[in-house]
């Protein structure tokens, strides 16, 4: 029997240069090294982690040179996508050494984590914040799930493939996502589509599988689903999502990053349920 595997999601870094506050109140690196500690600290310790988009707030090299110097303390490998807040040329040129990044083009990717396969899809636009695969990647995608039918698989990509609800975010949302529907019905072995983007935790069916949207690792956007709803964002409790691959299974759980009380004993030392 195989131990566990354990992956590890974060989404929506968003640092800026020197861990200057994003809309001038929210501490993004402070939230992170949150995460980091976090993450390290877990036992067991995750086995790797995927980080899907928007790791910086303007794609800038200060700002990656920010990141970088704060991921260096994880303790466990790590994979990135880009986001609609990042810049292709700054992120790839950051992440120099992470070698499954292709060196031109867009930043689609494979890679073998464990027992699991990892795709990273690149849905940027530069100069926009909704997202778009076109034919030639969703061609890429086919072929490279045609690859390898039994191996179990999980899809990134930064912006979620439907509509959820939170009107202005929709607006910013996925050009393909019909098309990728497609394709992923096409291959039973896509476990999940692991998103971000959206900022909350969202999770819907799609393509026959599961697609989990992970919440941001500082701000959170405001649960209005009016359609007319203004654009905001609250500091609610960030979070991560831990994906384990056990059994032939895999099954995600969402922990709240922060301090909190606890954790309690639910018995006593003698087995008698406490009071």
């Amino acid at each position: 029997m195989h131990a566990p595997f354990l992956l590890a999601q974060l989404s929506d870094l968003h640092i800026k240069a020197g861990g200057r506050l994003s809309y001038g109140v929210v501490d993004t690196l402070g939230a992170l090294r949150l995460a980091v500690d976090r993450l390290n600290a877990l036992q067991p310790r995750p086995d790797a982690l995927v980080i899907t988009g928007d790791l910086v707030d303007f794609g800038t090299p200060e700002e990656y040179a920010t990141l970088r110097e704060m991921l260096a303390e994880l303790a466990m490998p790590f994979f990135v996508i880009p986001g609609n807040h990042d810049d292709r040329t700054a992120l790839r040129a950051a992440f120099a050494d992470h070698p499954y990044l292709p060196a031109q083009g867009t930043l689609d990717w494979q890679q073998d984590c464990g027992p699991l396969r990892l795709i990273g899809l690149d849905t940027h636009i530069p100069g926009e914040h909704g997202g778009r695969l076109d034919a030639a990647q969703l061609a890429w995608l086919d072929d490279q799930l045609s690859q390898a039918p039994d191996q179990p698989t999980l899809v990134l990509l930064h912006h979620p493939p439907f509509p959820v609800g939170i009107g202005h975010m929709d607006r910013i949302g996925l050009d393909g996502g019909a098309e990728l529907e497609a394709v992923i019905r096409r291959h039973p072995q896509v476990e999940r589509l692991l998103c971000g983007h959206l900022h909350r935790l969202i999770q819907r069916r799609f393509g026959g599988t599961l697609a989990c949207v992970c919440p941001g690792v500082s701000h959170q956007v405001d649960l209005d689903l009016r359609e007319a709803a203004p654009s905001r964002f609250r500091l609610e409790p960030p979070g991560l999502l831990l994906h384990r691959w056990a059994d032939a299974a895999l099954v995600t759980h969402h922990l709240p990053l922060g301090n909190y009380p606890g954790p309690y004993p639910f018995f006593a030392a003698d087995g008698q349920l406490l009071d």
